[in-house]
């Protein structure tokens, strides 16, 4: 008996390989029908026999893509069509409730094996990513989760990108930020005037691993260095190296805060912190927060990373380029047990996201700008959590957990909560949904206000 369905899935389903998942359990199973995103979730329409149809339902929510959360599946019966394919189309544009979209995740292990490869055509290229990898928040403009609704509609797919994001036997099927050093966002390399670089190649026709290498040459003699990110700039230097600490401290007007670090494995942290199986955990998420450690006696650590403090802040590169910062070659020990890695602001502004922000607020703070063009829709900072008790709990909640929502178990009343004035942070209402927002700040002056503001107007808009 030939049946079809239509089933609606809502969650986290949209750029995390949901509906080539859905294509190849399909043909698996052999029916016919199509899946698309919606506004607000996956819509599917399937047929076939009654049992294969069956197991396909089962199967459909028992074993999801890594990144993907289902939050809720509402299935109807309709007539057959008596289609004998299955296709993936194009996004439905109607109004729907809501959708939830996914943070932005840590580069996975394929990634970095492709930037890590000298015969890749990818070797080197700080923007790498795939399906389940890679920025997602921070570059979103609207719903659904299309590539001409993200900041990288302004890089066209070459040939060979195109190809890969055109097969769903591919992990790039669909991905929306796919891109390579063919066609994809190239670095620049400033000095604190804008004026371009020089080094022993000619920076117009340097490769952008020519360019990373540069900047790891200015960070071993000490310099300060502005790195644009993933939702924004860091301040980086040699944790190890402590007149550049001392130097960025006093540039950032930041007299005893601890700076953040980040390292390039688990094994550069465990030499400067003590590191408990539940750490590790913490500091390999796919979220790849700051994870507060006991911090280890007589390391070469700057004691000026966190003056008076018996503990550090570390991260793990969470993107090809933090990744490349500290070498392109894995065979090798890192350059650096430790850069410094900490917000690119003045003291208690919000973070820098664009070239020209950087450029006129931090020019007496930086160095150098390591700079790119692929534009940051929603700033974002970099979250910090500490294990108590053998659990994560969560202190600044914000890169990879937000916009991920909170489950309030019933319907609420659409309502804004603004939060503190101090270490900021807004929650919105949507049906059963608590939608929190990332990091704010202190709301002590007009920058921070307007982070406020661009980021309830961006959340209101996701989320209907």
């Amino acid at each position: 008996m030939t049946i079809r369905k239509r089933i609606h899935i809502r969650g986290i389903v949209q750029g995390v390989g949901f509906r080539p998942f859905v294509y190849h359990l399909a043909r698996r199973f052999q029916l016919a029908g199509f899946v698309c995103n919606t506004p607000d979730g996956v819509l599917i329409e399937v047929e076939g026999p009654d049992t294969p149809l069956a197991n396909f339902l089962q199967d459909l929510t028992s074993n999801p893509p890594p990144l993907a959360e289902v939050a809720h599946v509402s299935t109807s019966d309709l007539e057959p069509l008596g289609e004998t394919e299955f296709a993936i189309r194009e996004s439905v544009e109607r109004e729907f409730e809501a959708v939830l979209v996914s943070p932005d995740v840590a580069t996975c292990d394929d990634c970095r094996r492709d930037f890590m490869n000298p015969n890749d055509r990818r070797f080197g290229y700080p923007f790498t990513n795939c399906t389940n990898c890679g920025p997602r928040y921070s570059i979103i403009e609207d719903v659904p989760y299309d590539r001409p609704k993200t900041t990288m509609r302004e890089f066209r797919m070459c040939a060979a990108c195109q190809a890969e994001y055109d097969d769903p036997g591919n992990r790039r099927f669909h991905a929306q930020p796919n891109a390579c050093p063919v066609c994809g966002p190239q670095l620049d390399l400033v000095d604190s005037s804008g004026a371009a670089i020089e080094a022993d190649w000619q920076s117009k026709s340097a490769t952008n691993l020519e360019t990373i290498r540069e900047v790891r040459r200015l960070l071993r003699q000490g310099k300060v260095v502005a790195i644009k990110g993933l939702g924004g700039f860091h301040l980086a230097c040699d944790a190890e190296n402590g007149e550049a600490v001392e130097r960025l401290r006093a540039r950032k007007r930041r007299s005893d805060k601890p700076f953040a670090l980040m390292s390039a494995e688990v094994s550069s942290v465990a030499r400067f912190c003590i590191v408990r199986e539940a750490d590790q955990k913490a500091l390999l998420s796919s979220r790849r927060p700051i994870v507060i450690l006991a911090r280890r006696p007589g390391t070469r650590i700057s004691a000026a990373v966190a003056p008076g403090n018996n503990t550090l802040g570390v991260m793990l590169p969470y993107t090809p380029l933090h990744s490349l910062l500290f070498g392109e070659n894995a065979e090798e020990p890192p350059a650096f047990t430790a850069l410094v890695m900490t917000s690119g602001n003045l003291s208690e502004e919000p973070i820098v996201t664009s070239n020209e922000e950087a450029l006129s607020r931090l020019a007496r703070v930086a160095d150098a700008f390591l700079l790119h063009n692929r534009r940051i829709h929603m700033r974002v900072d970099d979250s910090v959590v500490r294990v108590f008790e053998g659990k994560e709990r969560v202190l600044r909640r914000s890169r990879g957990y937000v916009p991920v929502v909170i489950d309030l178990d019933s319907p609420a009343a659409e309502i804004l909560a603004c939060g503190p004035e101090l270490k900021n942070t807004f929650c919105l209402t949507r049906g059963r949904h608590a939608i929190l927002s990332q990091h704010i700040g202190d709301l002590e002056n007009y920058e921070t206000l307007c982070f406020f503001e661009e980021t309830l107007a961006n959340l209101k808009k996701l989320f209907r």
